[in-house]
């Protein structure tokens, strides 16, 4: 009986032909799709955090024009001073690892800033004068566009987020994730929250 013999040279071509379809293969179960969508989640993440930030540095400007027409409305000015500061001193860094409770806690920091500055809008209602300052009118066209600008950066990252916990749960990237990557999927807005926030909050004065 004859045995069939291989060139050496034809055996690793057969090698590396086997490699690179092990490798194609891997990359079509999650090698790469997995760590790109991960990466994305971080960076919308970030988008996330610097609108919030963007509204953050509005406040303190907010607060000085109102003082200057509203003195006696201490208490509310006061209101919104504190929630800025809990809200600023809450952060949650996407590189570091998401988890549930910390985007609850920053959720919540967030949500009492925007009550305590619909407070201080309804309080600007009273005052007409305050209204038709230029600096409040300019103040107040910035604050729309952030909430809108936050209102598509936590939509993005809803979506992200999505796209990531889908590869890790679902086959076949879930297989090559369980025996490889070990990733656990990335916290969401809660429930309510999400319907919320895909409309930004009116701002009217």
């Amino acid at each position: 009986m004859k045995t069939t013999q291989f060139h050496p040279g034809t055996a690793r071509f057969f090698a590396l032909v086997i490699s690179f379809s092990m490798l194609t293969g891997l990359s079509g179960c999650g090698m790469r799709s997995i760590p790109l969508a991960e990466n994305d989640v971080e960076a919308a993440w970030a988008e996330v955090i610097n609108q919030y930030k963007r509204r953050a540095d509005l406040v303190p400007n907010l607060v000085e024009v109102v003082k200057g027409y509203a003195k006696h409305e201490r208490e509310t000015l006061e209101a919104v001073i504190a929630a800025r500061s809990r809200a600023t001193q809450v952060t949650v860094d996407a590189s570091k690892g998401l988890n549930a409770q910390a985007l609850q806690q920053f959720q919540k920091s967030q949500g009492e800033l925007s009550g305590a500055l619909s407070r201080l809008l309804v309080v600007a209602e009273n005052y007409p004068q305050l209204k038709a300052n230029d600096n409040f009118r300019d103040l107040q066209a910035q604050l729309e566009g952030t909430e809108n600008r936050i209102t598509v950066a936590r939509q993005r990252y809803i979506e992200s987020v999505n796209r990531f916990n889908g590869l890790v749960s679902a086959p076949p990237e879930s297989w090559y994730n369980s025996m490889f990557l070990k990733k656990e999927k990335k916290p969401q807005f809660t429930v309510d929250n999400v319907n919320e926030v895909k409309e930004p909050p009116k701002v009217t004065f």
